[in-house]
């Protein structure tokens, strides 16, 4: 199955809030929104709000299904308990740690930015999107006019966005050292990040029962 590229405000609807996907928020009162939901998920199956629970999981992180999956059996290997290990690593992904940072509005376009090569990883381009980044990786604008002006833009954007704060993994650092880079911001990865930092509302148990039968 393809990434999802339909309506965005179509899946928050049915879904709720995925910050990921899209910055914007639906025109729907958020307090009727939550009767709405409330209303139908007394009326669903265990399967239905299985399958929501990995929904909300592939669409807010911009996956395939196929690339869900896996991730699912990487995290059913390791040690540690396969939901919280399964969102570490789609946390640590490069496009969602651009995300978390404001370095990009959402993940699609923290990934663009990483295919159009403007992101680096330690001083060297990065272009894949799945990149996983470990404590200690700084991440930057490719040292181009345009690069930056497409992170510094976002930087703003979230700064001025009450709704975003930085996790406690991930820091800012401004530039001071060079005249050019002035206004720039690099970012820090300090450590694995906390279950409690995700940045998405979700059942993780939800999602790992839903594919029980397929790992």
């Amino acid at each position: 199955m393809s990434r999802y590229r339909g309506p965005r405000f179509k899946k928050i609807r049915r879904l709720g809030a995925l910050p990921g996907l899209t910055s914007k928020r639906p025109i729907d009162e958020e307090s009727g929104s939550e009767l709405r939901n409330q209303s139908r998920s007394s009326k669903k199956s265990q399967y239905c709000i299985r399958l929501e629970e990995k929904q909300k999981l592939r669409f807010h992180y911009g996956l395939t299904e196929r690339q869900l999956l896996k991730y699912v059996r990487i995290a059913g290997k390791a040690k540690g308990s396969t939901g919280q290990v399964l969102l570490q690593l789609l946390e640590m992904r490069l496009d969602n740690i651009l995300f978390r940072l404001g370095m990009a509005s959402t993940i699609p376009q923290a990934r663009q930015l990483v295919n159009h090569r403007h992101v680096l990883v330690n001083g060297r381009i990065v272009d894949i999107p799945s990149y996983r980044c470990k404590p200690q990786d700084i991440i930057t604008a490719k040292d181009e006019q345009k690069s930056r002006t497409l992170i510094q833009n976002s930087l703003k954007l979230a700064k001025s966005d009450p709704r975003k704060k930085l996790p406690n993994h991930l820091t800012l650092h401004p530039f001071q050292y060079k005249e050019q880079y002035k206004g720039q911001y690099k970012g820090l990865v300090n450590q694995i990040i906390d279950s409690k930092w995700v940045g998405l509302k979700i059942n993780e148990l939800l999602v790992v029962e839903y594919y029980s039968r397929q790992t």
